[in-house]
């Protein structure tokens, strides 16, 4: 692909962003103030699920291995 083509592109997918999320309307401060708060809500969201995503996965394994039959883990 050219590079025109990917700029066209990318300038589309932020052009249907500002189309869905309504803030074309906003004045510019306030367009980089709601770009910000989504940014960081986006941000803490991929690292809740980047550090609690894998634990629960873990501990739902191991409960549904234990209701499945599966050895426990300290068999003493």
């Amino acid at each position: 692909m050219d590079i025109k083509r990917v700029k066209d592109s990318i300038y589309w997918l932020y052009y249907q962003y500002l189309l869905i999320t309504c803030s074309y309307v906003l004045e510019p401060w306030e367009q980089s103030m709601f770009h910000t708060i989504i940014v960081t809500v986006f941000a803490m969201v991929v690292y809740t699920a980047y550090v609690f995503v894998p634990i629960h996965v873990r501990l739902a394994f191991e409960f549904f291995s234990q209701i499945f039959g599966g050895q426990p883990e300290s068999t003493v």
